[in-house]
């Protein structure tokens, strides 16, 4: 993984981290469910984003040569690859 996606992964991970810190904090607590909640959704949303620099660093690197590869079979399984990790089917 290269810059400048490696630095923002990082910090996002480093957000995160305090997010489950103060998850923790706010069960011991016994904070309100919505407010436990709200939390949890803003933890899960930086790692969204977290995932969306990894994928678009990924292509940025790996991608060039397994999707120019003469090997049919490379491309493909590199394809299929990306919609099973990223969950891009949706599904």
């Amino acid at each position: 993984m290269q810059e400048p996606y490696l630095g923002k992964i990082k910090i996002n991970l480093k957000k995160v981290e305090g997010q489950i810190k103060l998850l923790n904090k706010m069960l011991e607590d016994k904070r309100y469910c919505i407010d436990v909640a709200q939390q949890v959704n803003a933890a899960i949303g930086i790692l969204k984003q977290t995932n969306n620099l990894i994928l678009e660093s990924h292509l940025n690197t790996c991608a060039t040569s397994k999707l120019s590869s003469d090997r049919k079979g490379v491309r493909e399984d590199f394809v299929k690859e990306l919609v099973k990790t990223f969950n891009l089917t949706g599904k």
